[in-house]
C-alpha cells in the first residue's frame, strides 16, 4: 500500500493531532524515519523538527529540515503547519513524535502500512489554538523560562525566581539552542552504561552545566563529564559550582587539548570555540578515540588564511576581511570532509542567529558507516587554494601524501 493512501485511512486523526498541539504550549514536533532515503523523497530531508519562535512579527512555527549535510529552515503560520506536517506524512515520513506541555502523542507507521496513534494529554483544562499575531507569547525551551535552575541562577543567567536576566537572554538562548543538538545525537548515547563526555576549551562552562544537567537529571542518562580549560581560576570556580550541585561526575581539569591523556575511551567530544588550531587537536582526539559524537563550534582560524594563495582569487583575497572569512569557511568546510574520510557523518549547521555572532557554525558529526573515499577532492582542495598544510596535519593519515606536517 502506498504511503498517501495509507496515512488517508487515518488522515482527519493525524490532522487533528497537528491542529490541538500547534500552539505555543508546543515544545517540538519531530517526523524522522523516512520510506525514502538519502533525501529522495519529494521533502529530500531525512529528520524535520518544528518549534514556535518568536519573532518581531509574531509566533510563528519554525520547520527545520536536516537532509544529510545541511539545515534548512522555513517559518510556517499555525495553518500552513498543520498542512506542511500532514503532507510529509503523506509523503513518506514514518515516525512523529510531538512534545508539548499539554501533553505528548506519536504517530508511528508499519512497513505493512498500519498507522498507530497514541495520544496522552495531561489532566489540565484545554485552551485554544493562539493567535500567532500576538508578540506576547512566551516561547517554549528545553530548560523553561520560569523554572529556577541553580547552575543559571549562579552563572547570572536566570534570577531565583527562574526570570531570564535581561542582559543574559542571548546566553539563555545559546544554551537551549545547544540541548536541542544534543536532543538529537541520543539515540547514540548509550543508556545502559556510563558514557564518558570531553568538553574541550570549557570555559566558564555554561554550555557544560547544562549537558550534564540535561542529560543526567532531565533524561536519567549516567555520564561522566570532563571539563578542560587552560585557565586555573575558572577550572577551580566550576568544580566548586559541580560540588555545590551535587554532580557528582562532572569534574573540571586544567590542561592542554593537544597532551590530554586522561582518559582512554571517550563517547562524545564537545569542543566550543576553540582558538585556531586548538579545534583540530580536539578533533584529532576525538577520531583517536573513536567518539561517536563530535560536536564542535570553531573559532579564530588564522593558519589557511597565512597560506592561501590562488593566483584566480586574488582580486577577491586582496580584502582581508573577505580573505579571513572565506579561511574560515573553507577550513570548516575542509575538517567536515576530513571527519568524512574518517568514517564520520558531518553536517554544518547554523549554532544560533547571524545576529548574535558571526562565529555561528556548528560541526556536527556522528560515527556511523564506514569511510567516505574522498582524499582526492581533499588534495585538490588544498592545491586550489595553493596550500599543503592545514587543520594542523592532524586528521589525514598518511600526511606525506599532501606533505602535510605536524605543528
Amino acid at each position: 500500500m502506498e504511503q498517501s493512501s495509507m496515512v488517508l485511512e487515518k488522515r482527519e486523526e493525524v490532522k487533528k493531532i497537528f491542529e490541538d498541539f500547534l500552539d505555543d504550549s508546543l515544545l517540538r514536533i519531530i517526523l524522522s524515519n523516512p520510506a525514502f532515503k538519502d533525501g529522495a523523497g519529494p521533502c529530500k530531508a531525512l529528520k524535520v523538527r518544528v518549534r514556535p519562535v518568536m519573532l518581531k512579527g509574531g509566533m510563528v512555527f519554525q520547520a527545520e529540515e536536516l537532509t544529510e549535510k545541511q539545515a534548512f529552515h522555513r517559518n510556517l503560520t499555525r495553518e500552513e503547519g498543520v498542512s506542511y506536517l500532514l503532507g510529509l506524512m503523506e509523503s513518506g515520513f514514518k515516525q512523529a513524535e510531538v512534545e508539548s506541555s499539554r501533553g505528548q502523542a506519536r504517530v508511528l507507521v508499519g512497513k505493512k502500512g498500519t498507522v498507530t496513534i497514541k495520544v496522552k494529554k495531561n489532566q489540565q483544562k484545554m485552551v485554544a489554538a493562539p493567535n500567532v499575531a500576538s508578540h506576547n507569547r512566551q516561547k517554549r525551551y528545553i530548560l523553561e523560562e520560569g523554572k529556577p535552575v541553580a547552575f543559571l541562577e549562579d552563572l547570572g543567567v536566570m534570577t531565583a525566581d527562574g526570570k531570564v536576566v535581561r542582559s543574559r537572554y542571548d546566553k539563555f538562548r545559546q544554551i537551549n539552542r545547544f540541548l536541542e543538538f544534543i536532543e538529537d545525537i541520543l539515540p547514540r548515547l548509550d543508556k545502559s552504561r556510563e558514557n564518558v563526555i570531553i568538553d574541550f576549551g570549557c570555559g566558564k562552562s555554561y554550555l557544560t552545566f547544562a549537558m550534564y544537567y540535561y542529560l543526567h537529571e532531565l533524561k536519567g542518562y549516567e555520564v561522566r563529564i570532563i571539563g578542560l580549560d587552560l585557565k586555573q581560576d575558572v577550572i577551580d570556580h566550576c568544580n566548586r559550582l559541580s560540588v555545590a550541585y551535587g554532580f557528582d561526575k562532572l569534574k573540571f581539569y586544567h590542561g592542554d587539548i593537544a597532551s590530554y591523556d586522561g582518559v582512554d575511551h571517550v563517547d562524545m567530544v564537545v569542543t566550543l570555540h576553540a582558538c585556531d588550531t586548538a579545534t583540530d587537536y580536539a578533533l584529532e582526539k576525538a577520531v583517536k578515540w573513536d567518539a561517536s559524537v563530535i560536536l564542535s563550534v570553531p573559532c579564530c582560524q588564522h593558519e589557511l588564511n597565512k597560506q592561501m594563495d590562488n593566483e584566480l582569487l586574488r582580486p577577491v583575497l586582496q580584502y582581508g576581511l573577505i580573505k579571513e572569512r572565506m579561511a574560515a569557511l573553507y577550513t570548516d568546510a575542509l575538517r567536515a570532509e576530513i571527519l568524512e574520510n574518517r568514517g564520520y557523518r558531518t553536517q554544518i549547521l547554523e549554532f544560533i542567529d547571524m545576529e548574535h555572532t558571526p562565529k555561528n557554525i556548528l560541526i556536527r558529526a556522528v560515527k556511523q558507516g564506514g569511510p567516505k573515499d574522498n582524499r582526492k577532492e581533499i588534495e585538490d582542495i588544498l592545491q586550489f587554494l595553493g596550500t599543503e598544510q592545514t587543520l594542523a596535519g592532524l586528521l589525514l593519515e598518511d600526511k606525506t601524501r599532501v606533505g602535510i606536517t605536524e605543528i
